[in-house]
């Protein structure tokens, strides 16, 4: 029962702490949902499916060095340095990593995305989403108040991660509606295609420019 309190009470007083346990958790189901995603991309033998199995697999790796790296790296004055260069490196892959989406977008736009699901399961995993989406939009605007950037790169990769469901949750409820033969869904998926990628480019740039400057203001 100690053990439990203590818990609780580092999860409400300690941010990082809290952080940390919200990261290894969206690992775990980032893990089950790249491996779906990977057996749909074999099944199917469907390319969509293939990249992003991929794309979040090496978001697992990036994420799970990012805790990592909090947890084992001390914020001390000493290690301040090292702390500062692994988050504007981190940073850096995730802007790489990012720029990546543009093949499931483009497959997306031009509907060559099979999707065999009924509309249950659609629904279920729009609920989720939704969930996911404003649980991050949260998180994020609280991190942005947080003094340690790898903490704060966690919680913009756990949003990242939820726009890149959103696009794939309007990828399933489209095919799943149409069949995949809607032609006038092109500019609306196109659209929102674009500001989706536009956004997650964003972001790790605003890391990386904030990691720069937090370089510079070590030296």
């Amino acid at each position: 029962m100690s053990g439990q309190k203590k818990f609780l009470e580092k999860w409400k007083t300690e941010y990082n702490f809290k952080t940390l346990v919200s990261a290894t958790v969206s690992l775990a189901v980032s893990v089950i949902f790249a491996l779906y995603n990977g057996f749909l991309g074999v099944y199917h033998r469907s390319l969509w499916y293939g990249t992003i199995c991929v794309y979040y697999i090496l978001l697992v790796i990036l994420r799970g060095t990012i805790a990592f790296t909090v947890k084992k790296i001390p914020r001390q004055e000493t290690q301040r340095k090292t702390r500062n260069r692994i988050y504007l490196v981190m940073a850096s892959l995730l802007l790489i990593l990012n720029c990546s989406l543009i093949v499931p977008v483009s497959l997306m736009v031009r509907q060559q995305t099979p999707v065999n699901l009924t509309l249950i399961p659609a629904i279920s995993m729009a609920a989720y989403t939704t969930y996911k989406a404003i649980l991050a939009s949260v998180n994020l605007k609280k991190s942005r108040k947080a003094s340690d950037g790898l903490v704060r790169l966690l919680r913009t990769i756990s949003f990242i991660d939820a726009l890149v469901s959103i696009l794939t949750l309007q990828n399933t409820l489209i095919m799943v509606h149409a069949n995949g033969a809607d032609i006038g869904m092109k500019p609306m998926t196109a659209a929102t295609g674009a500001v989706v990628w536009a956004a997650v480019l964003f972001l790790p740039v605003s890391e990386i420019l904030n990691g720069i400057r937090v370089i510079k203001g070590t030296k």
